[in-house]
């Protein structure tokens, strides 16, 4: 990892790997998070959950919470019905005919996932309000539940929602079916595997909270929450709430990590908005880490059967994939898009596939809903195709690399349109994969493996060669899929009088370090100090629209509009300047926050000058408009196309299962890098998240559908002591897409590890024919599989 340096040192801020600005007051303890905030005649709200996967409410009596003492209020679904108040959820990306049951922020006469809201209580404080919601009687009538997605569409299950009674909500298929059936038939090989990407739950380090203070006398609600996206989750509570959008203000403070969780609107926190309108009061909600996992979304959730045909000199001719998309109980806001286009569309990876059909059905389970989760999507997809690599390459006898390279989409064939219709801008996928083989010293590894092998110990090599789609745009692309919403983002550069600038992003960052990435973007096009620059995202009232912070969206997308913006503000500090010197525009030259006449560089004039002229406004050209700021809504014209290529080294004990990882060796390329720092520790945060899929993690539902991983003493994180020392470096190939030339980092680590792990696991254990295990590879998975591939005849050496 590279050394952290001030600010002052650098030459040049982009490229440079300053410190991160924000962390001082996260060390310290210094920064404030919702919770932390209590006005006065703040009330708290707690939620009584479905104890069940799936039932009947025949009755709730809420008398005896009601009579608590310090309980101010206790709601049900008849109250908000009677509030008017629409309180549904709506999906935020649609497919055609798909089947959208309301997905209410009340439970009315079903519950459909085990945490589902049920009533709320509001009460002196937080204890009095977990109280009363104990004394809430609820009657059910318990139904058959299923939380499988392909168990789902059989015959004699459950049907979730009247609307959809086979659980289907949606089909959907991207490619040539008839060209890929026609490509598997005249193919040398075949090779199929079924795959389960198991449900994850979202473990941000700071569980979902609100604070909502409705102002009557304004008529204005202010909500504090844990958030990603604040425009967003103003324009779902106004919905939700049929409250004025205009008259509502939504504050990201502090956020404590979201990883995708605090992007989809949340039954929780419009009930908190909802609460404050009823009462007229500061209401406030704090998930507990064991509410958090039965309510906020779950990540992944896929079963596929996924076929390659390749030709015996290991060419690819077609890719064939059946998924089964688990939603959960309800439609969450982005839930129809991760099984369809954010994951299909990216089924041929780093490859040119000329022939590719996906048939994606997404299902409704007993289950709590599915939510992006860090890669959303793009994990999935490359789970998939870097699995049947690794079985292609096996088939044929071919070395897992030399498969890869024969079939990478050419340096020279970008930019690249793909089978499933996208086009990738820039990729040198052989330069990440030469690189990682270099450090990883494949050779040696491969001898090393084989005199092992000899001493009964079982050394595995494993490749993932990733590449994920970031920065998701145009807008009128996104309508066209289905968005219901822009993929824009908004940026505004303001001087002020004292030549400081303040910068406002409608990104909303959540630890990934915008605030020192943004200021040195703006410090080298401005050319002002570094320390002259402030940075503010995540309020409603301050910037005046945003998208918000997910899929490594920030840089490409929210960096742009600031680059754009700044430009402008470089362009009528221009004519002001040209002006004050009486030269034409054409006649100055702009550098390190100088105009300088050229050919006479004595007469100059700074932009923070220009800056006080422009605000002094007793001087400047005639048609310009005193103050000095821009706004710039910038619309990406594509997306970006981050790569790279990981390998994993482990040994497995054929004794116990267990899995010693030795090497991780990660390569990427996510183009022109503004603070390697930062881009070092987004891909160690990823790899861990990443190992832990593929090892560690794994919701588990009992055939009731109660989670039976609900607490953190059920559901194992990756601890710093079980993950490696990373080897990592990165080769840079801009993207021709955005004026920074950057791509995204944050979600590589997730897409690329678990592949990677699993691939070197089944090549340690191929001595017993074991090709597949799905994850989580925990040691009892693990010697399960050697156990049952032992027992079978011929089934291990």
């Amino acid at each position: 990892m590279p050394d952290s340096i001030e600010a002052r040192q650098a030459e040049k801020l982009k490229g440079s790997p300053v410190e991160r600005r924000e962390d001082p007051e996260l060390l310290t303890g210094e920064a404030t998070f919702t919770d932390d905030m209590e006005p006065r005649g703040t009330v708290h709200m707690a939620v009584l959950r479905s104890q069940y996967g799936h039932a009947r409410i025949e009755s709730i009596d809420t008398s005896a919470a009601e009579e608590l003492d310090g309980v101010l209020a206790v709601y049900t679904a008849d109250d908000v019905e009677a509030s008017d108040a629409p309180g549904r959820i709506e999906p935020i990306w649609l497919l055609p005919d798909l089947k959208r049951p309301p997905y209410p922020m009340l439970a009315q006469d079903k519950v459909r996932y085990q945490g589902q809201p049920v009533a709320v209580a509001v009460a002196e404080d937080r204890y009095r309000a977990s109280d009363a919601v104990d004394a809430i009687d609820v009657t059910y009538d318990r139904l058959e539940a299923v939380t499988k997605a392909r168990e789902a569409t059989d015959e004699d299950a459950p049907t979730i929602h009247e609307e959809a009674p086979d659980n289907v909500a949606a089909e959907w298929d991207v490619g040539d079916e008839e060209a890929t059936d026609a490509a598997f038939e005249d193919a040398d090989r075949t090779v199929s595997v079924d795959l389960v990407n198991q449900r994850l739950l979202p473990t941000a380090m700071e569980p979902r909270v609100t604070l909502a203070n409705y102002r009557p006398s304004a008529d204005e609600l202010v909500v504090h929450m844990g958030t990603q996206c604040p425009h967003l989750h103003r324009r779902f509570m106004a919905d939700m709430l049929d409250f004025p959008e205009q008259k509502m203000r939504v504050i990201a403070p502090e956020v404590g990590g979201g990883f995708g969780s605090k992007d989809s609107a949340h039954p929780d926190e419009t009930l908190t908005a909802w609460c404050s309108l009823q009462l007229e009061r500061p209401v406030k909600w704090q998930a507990t880490r064991t509410e958090a996992y039965v309510s906020t979304g779950h990540g992944r959730g896929q079963e596929t059967t996924a076929e390659i045909a390749v030709d015996e000199d290991g060419s690819i001719q077609a890719l064939r994939v059946e998924t089964y998309g688990d939603l959960g109980g309800y439609l969450s806001t982005w839930g129809p898009l991760m099984p369809a286009h954010g994951y299909a569309l990216m089924l041929p990876g780093q490859y040119d596939v000329e022939n590719v059909y996906c048939e994606v059905k997404e299902v409704f389970t007993n289950a709590t809903p599915t939510e992006p989760y860090r890669g959303a999507g793009r994990p999935e997809a490359s789970y998939v195709i870097e699995r049947l690599a690794t079985l292609a390459a096996r088939e044929l006898d071919m070395e897992p690399t030399e498969f890869r390279r024969k079939n990478f989409v050419p340096r020279d064939d970008f930019p690249h349109e793909t089978a499933t219709g996208l086009v990738y801008d820039s990729g040198d996928y052989d330069k990440t994969l030469d690189r990682a083989l270099e450090m990883a010293d494949l050779e040696a590894l491969r001898e090393k493996q084989a005199d092992l092998r000899e001493e009964g110990r079982y050394l595995g090599i494993g490749i993932s060669c990733y590449n994920e789609s970031c920065g998701y745009g145009p807008s009128e692309i996104i309508g066209q899929i289905g968005g219901q919403l822009g993929l824009y983002e908004n940026g505004v550069v303001r001087f002020h009088p004292s030549g400081a600038v303040t910068v406002y992003c409608g990104t909303s960052g959540h630890g990934q370090g915008h605030e020192t990435t943004y200021a040195q973007i703006v410090a080298d096009e401005l050319g002002v100090d570094y320390d002259d620059i402030e940075v503010i995202e995540g309020d409603t009232d301050e910037v005046p629209m945003g998208m918000g912070t997910y899929g490594s969206r920030s840089v490409s997308v929210g960096g742009s509009a600031i680059v754009e913006a700044s430009r402008e503000v470089v362009e009528k500090a221009g004519t002001i300047a040209a002006h004050h010197l009486e030269v034409s525009e054409e006649d100055l030259e702009f550098e390190d926050g100088e105009f300088q006449v050229a050919g006479a560089p004595e007469r100059s004039m700074t932009i923070k000058e220009v800056a006080r002229e422009a605000y002094l406004a007793h001087d400047l050209p005639d048609g310009t408009s005193p103050g000095l700021e821009a706004t710039n809504f910038y619309d990406p014209e594509n997306l970006v196309f981050p790569f790279g290529t990981h390998i994993v080294v482990v040994e497995v004990d054929p004794d116990t299962g267990e899995i010693d990882l030795e090497r991780y060796i990660a390569v990427d390329d996510c183009g022109n890098q503004i603070n390697p720092k930062i881009v070092e520790g987004q891909v160690h945060g990823a790899i861990a998240q990443g190992l832990g899929q593929g090892l560690f993690e794994g919701v588990e539902y009992d055939e009731n559908g109660t989670l039976l991983t609900g607490s953190m003493q059920d559901y194992t994180l990756p601890k710093a002591l079980q993950v490696p020392e990373y080897e990592t470096d990165h080769t840079v190939t801009p993207s021709p897409h955005n004026p920074l030339g950057a791509k995204g980092i944050g979600e590589a680590g997730t897409i690329a590890a678990p592949p990677a792990v699993v691939n070197a696991v089944t090549d340690a254990l191929q001595p017993f024919g074991i090709d597949h295990i799905d994850m989580p590879l925990t040691d009892e998975t693990v010697w399960q599989a050697i156990q049952n591939a032992t027992a079978e005849p011929g089934g291990a050496d």
